[in-house]
């Protein structure tokens, strides 16, 4: 039996996955690219490690609510 020739809905179905694919790619490079941005920036960036966090400890005298 001889090879068909590509059939009208194979060609359709090859061009929505072509750009799904693009649609993907993009959406990595996106996430990829904020990811950069936020690792380059480092110090804004604090984990959650249960240990008390320095930048949100009150400074000597300081407290929240007190009025001058």
């Amino acid at each position: 039996m001889p090879i068909q020739a590509e059939h009208e809905i194979h060609g359709r179905r090859r061009s929505r996955n072509v750009g799904l694919g693009l649609v993907l790619i993009g959406f990595v490079a996106l996430v990829f690219a904020l990811t950069v941005v936020k690792v380059r920036q480092g110090g804004l960036i604090e984990g959650y490690d249960h240990q008390p966090r320095v930048s949100l400890t009150p400074i000597d005298g300081e407290t929240k609510g007190d009025a001058p």
